[in-house]
């Protein structure tokens, strides 16, 4: 019996190069690829013969070619050096080193220094460390990472980012992780094994566990290929690591009973079929126990159950759809529809490369090797149980709203749509329903409807909204008293003054409580929507009514004129008014005092009108002041006299 891993064979990431160089010799193109995109000698020597040439430097590439950057990933220095020679180049690096990269470039220009756990001479690992800004160093196992720390004893305390080579050794990883939670105190662990790795890993152990031969396919340079073959070792003492067909070892399949098989990540679909058919031929009951290559490869792809739900790593992002690595051969695939049902959300405020998101299978198409997935369907299942937990309870719940329809507005709460009506959108009836477009509120879910696909939740901003301001009112008459000062916000104006929410009521102040000065209109003092500073006149708990005052007493103008203008002060006024007896002059504003036209001048002056005019400026004494009766009088005469003495 020969059981297939349903994981061997090629990664994304892999498979994800190797279809850019195929597609570019598709297109006529003349290609490099930055050393051999993958660890592969046979699949190297396929693209070889269709004309794909491999550069050691981006010098070696000619003009016009397009140089192919592996899956692996090169440092900062060597993508520096393509663009100024001016290269055209498409980057095949795996998704998942690209977040390693990005990590440790973050985190070194921090000043922390990195520690990778890898080979520090495999690309992977040496492309990481070309993006590292400051000390880095390596180690390829817990036993080396023991070593590392009693040779550099310093780096214990360090600030430390701490990632992997994806391709790591699992068991290597969890033990070098007990060391270093124990030894390092600032350290940041990374977790950067890529999942298929891990997944592909722990099949192999646990099929190897119960063969009694393992087959392990892939080029012998291959740093997974050899991983998996050390871990089937452990477990199946007749482990064979082959790269073709040919190194099948004939006479331990004859004999064997249970024969499993796995592929490092490099490995082509070609290749072991190829090792597949030829073991079965070889098995003494073919009929029995030959295995068709078809039925096991289907096997290897099998899909996932429709509606079921998977975790994957986005890998890619494009204009119309998400790419999401989930563990299997499939291209997992989020159509821009299937992430959110928020018309006005951008796709990178929604997920990253990089990004583990759990999704649910719409629908598989092993034809052409792919599975459409959905977040947001996925969403809504979790979202409908917070909906109708929050109706149980009667709890608000948060959302956006993302449109304006006839009859009210729809919010998006938890991946699920909830119709507010117009009656319910606003704090008051007629409310503005376009001023909601896009903002976030807290509403309550006052119904729902129906079942599956059919399900509708109908909610309530002015219930929460009520609710709040019923809270604020109340705390505001238990705390209330004359001459207490709130800051508040003008909500409307009438001609008699102005409504000002203090906290869940409204005062009113008074519009001869706005302005020590004569104002036609509130609106000469505040507008709609400005934050002002008032304090309680007088209230009436009952009535629910607050009289407010605004204008302060430090601001009175009779109250400056008594500190800053004592009688005999000589100041400048501005004529405001003449009448027969005299002229009126602006002190200050709110305050005109009365020169008498016998204090004009020296000189007889028949009409006030004759030696002055309204906007006039002149110098005057203020000769007396009646704060009772709020009178003033003035004297230009008093200065001519003063000079005249002087003189």
């Amino acid at each position: 019996m020969i059981t297939l891993a349903k994981t061997a064979g090629f990664c994304f990431g892999v498979s994800r190069a190797v279809d850019i160089v195929e597609k570019l010799v598709g297109e006529g193109k003349s290609v490099y690829t930055l050393g051999p995109i993958i660890h592969n000698p046979q699949m190297v020597s396929e693209l070889e013969s269709k004309g794909v040439k491999i550069a050691s430097l981006p010098e070696d590439v000619t003009d016009g070619s397009t140089l192919v950057i592996r899956s692996h990933g090169v440092s900062q220095e060597v993508t520096d050096r393509i663009a100024s020679l001016g290269i055209s180049c498409k980057d095949a690096t795996c998704p998942f080193v690209l977040k390693i990269h990005r990590i440790v470039a973050e985190h070194s220009s921090a000043g922390e220094s990195i520690l990778i756990a890898g080979d520090e001479n495999h690309p992977e690992v040496q492309g990481i460390i070309g993006h590292c800004k400051g000390e880095v160093k390596t180690f390829l196992n817990s036993q080396n990472l023991e070593e590392l720390f009693e040779k550099f004893p310093e780096w214990k305390n360090k600030p430390l980012c701490i990632v992997a080579q994806t391709t790591f050794d699992i068991k290597e990883w969890k033990n070098s992780l007990k060391i270093l939670k124990k030894l390092c105190t600032n350290g940041k662990i990374f977790d950067t094994i890529c999942s298929a790795t891990s997944d592909r890993q722990s099949e192999a152990e646990q099929l190897s566990a119960v063969c009694d031969l393992m087959i392990v396919i892939g080029g012998r340079t291959s740093s997974n290929t050899n991983k998996l073959y050390h871990i089937c070792k452990d477990k199946c003492r007749e482990t064979y690591l082959i790269e073709t067909a040919d190194e099948i070892p004939l006479t331990a399949v004859k004999r064997a009973e249970r024969i499993g098989v796995t592929a490092g990540a490099s490995t082509p679909a070609s290749i072991i079929k190829e090792v597949l058919v030829t073991m079965s031929e070889e098995i003494k009951n073919p009929e029995e126990n030959k295995e068709n290559f078809g039925e096991l490869l289907e096997e290897s792809l099998k899909s996932y159950n429709t509606d079921g739900k998977v975790r994957g790593t986005v890998v890619e992002i494009t204009p119309t759809e998400v790419r999401v690595d989930v563990g299997r051969k499939q291209t997992g695939i989020v159509p821009l529809s299937e992430l959110t049902d928020d018309p006005n959300a951008k796709i990178e405020d929604i997920v990253k490369v990089g990004d583990e998101i759990d999704v649910i299978i719409m629908k598989t198409n092993d034809q052409e090797g792919t599975i459409l997935l959905s977040k947001k369907k996925l969403d809504a299942q979790k979202g409908w149980n917070d909906i109708t937990t929050a109706f149980e309870e009667g709890t608000p719940i948060h959302g956006t709203v993302t449109e304006v329809i006839k009859g009210g507005v729809v919010a998006v709460a938890n991946g699920v749509k909830v119709f507010i009506p117009a009656s319910q959108a606003t704090a008051t009836r007629g409310g503005d329903l376009n001023e909601l477009l896009k903002k976030e509120v807290d509403f309550n879910i006052i119904e729902t409807k129906g079942r599956n696909n059919r399900r509708r939740a109908v909610g309530s901003i002015r219930a929460v909204a009520e609710k709040e301001r019923k809270e604020k009112e109340d705390a505001f008459w238990a705390g209330v008293e004359d001459g207490k000062v709130y800051t508040g916000t003008v909500k409307s104006l009438k001609s008699y003054g102005a409504f000002v929410d203090i906290g869940g009521i409204d005062g009113m102040v008074h519009i001869s409580e706005l302005s020590w000065n004569r104002i036609k209109h509130p609106s000469e003092v505040v507008n709609v929507g400005d934050t002002v500073e008032v304090y309680v006149k007088s209230f009436d708990q009952e009535k629910k009514r607050v009289s407010l005052g605004y204008k302060k007493t430090e601001d009175n103008p009779w109250e400056i004129l008594k500190r800053d203008y004592p009688e005999g002060t000589v100041c400048e006024a501005e004529i405001v008014g003449l009448t027969e007896f005299g002229a009126f002059a602006n002190i200050l504003p709110g305050i005109d005092g009365l020169i008498h036209v016998s204090q004009i001048s020296n000189d007889r002056v028949e009409k006030p009108g004759d030696v002055l005019k309204v906007g006039q400026k002149v110098n005057v004494k203020i000769t007396s002041i009646d704060f009772d009766k709020k009178r003033i009088s003035l004297s230009m005469r008093a200065l001519l006299n003063e000079d005249n003495d002087e003189e």
